[in-house]
């Protein structure tokens, strides 16, 4: 099956996870860290990782950095799931961070948002396309922030051979939907929103029912709860999952710009992984901060049965 097969069926069976990044307290990377916050997602049954991505602070990592994460990530995943590795800012960088993944093993690339300026259309497709002219391996596109595609653009993106998919973090449903039309049959869309599972109903609604979850590399058992729900059409656990934990979790998320990372990070210490502080420009949570997350992450292990 071809990479973009073991995506699809990775999307269908699991929740996508995206490991955060271990650092030491001195700011250093902690690989062996990194490895061992790695092998207990694994663990846990995700559909595929994506290691060196937003939630993973791609943003900090120098190249030996970004190359020494992704081949721990190979060589920890050993082929059972798909590996995902980031890559960004200008095309020509995103070039060299591919070269890196491709040597290490990786089997896809996420084009996160490229650095800083607002582009046309015909940029965001012409920067796609100068990628994947200089790596084998298949794209995922990141839509966030200053990347949206139109449809039209999209339908010309797809012409790529190598770009096998979108994620999309505006959660725009009516530009969505679009979207799903205008790409070929195979395409695949999957739902990357801060907190992605409060939209999950909705995005599943215009035929996007994959997701990333944040919420999975601090609390597998919740995410994973969660999943189930959705998928096996549990209504009654879904809402109370969304009501008594995600909605307070994200409303804990936009006290503070960069919480959709250091809340994870922090939740994560809270559990004793070991995956250490942020990295500036990022800052970790607040002692109140710190405790409102420990008293909702309470609240949401007892809600699926699971041990704090």
């Amino acid at each position: 099956m071809d990479t973009a097969g073991r995506l699809r069926d990775a999307m269908a069976r699991g929740v996508l996870s995206f490991p955060l990044t271990s650092f030491h307290t001195d700011g250093s990377l902690d690989l062996d860290g990194f490895r061992a916050h790695l092998a207990g997602q694994l663990a846990t049954g995700p559909g595929a990782v994506f290691p060196a991505c937003g939630t993973g602070e791609f943003f900090s990592l120098d190249e030996d950095e970004y190359r020494a994460v992704v081949t721990a990530a190979v060589g920890e995943t050993a082929g059972r799931v798909p590996v995902v590795a980031g890559v960004g800012y200008g095309w020509a960088q995103a070039a060299r961070f591919a070269r890196i993944a491709e040597e290490a093993g990786a089997d896809a690339l996420l084009v996160l948002p490229h650095y800083l300026v607002a582009a046309p259309q015909d940029g965001l497709v012409t920067q796609l396309e100068s990628l994947a002219a200089r790596t084998r391996l298949p794209l995922v596109a990141y839509q966030r922030g200053q990347v949206a595609f139109t449809p039209a653009a999209l339908r010309r993106a797809a012409r790529i051979p190598t770009l096998v998919g979108l994620k999309d973090g505006h959660g725009d449903l009516d530009r969505l939907q679009r979207l799903t039309l205008a790409a070929p049959d195979g395409f695949l869309f999957f739902n990357g929103a801060s907190t992605a599972e409060l939209q999950a109903r909705a995005y599943a609604g215009v035929g996007v029912p994959a997701y990333s979850s944040a919420v999975h590399a601090f609390a597998p058992e919740i995410a994973n709860a969660f999943f189930a729900a959705l998928r096996d059409g549990d209504e009654a656990t879904t809402t109370r999952l969304l009501r008594d934990f995600y909605a307070p979790l994200a409303e804990l998320r936009d006290r503070v710009p960069g919480y959709a990372v250091s809340l994870v990070k922090a939740a994560a210490r809270l559990r004793g992984r070991p995956v250490g502080p942020v990295r500036a420009p990022l800052t970790d949570p607040s002692p109140a901060d710190l405790a409102d997350l420990r008293a909702l992450l309470t609240t949401g292990l007892a809600l699926v049965g699971a041990a704090p």
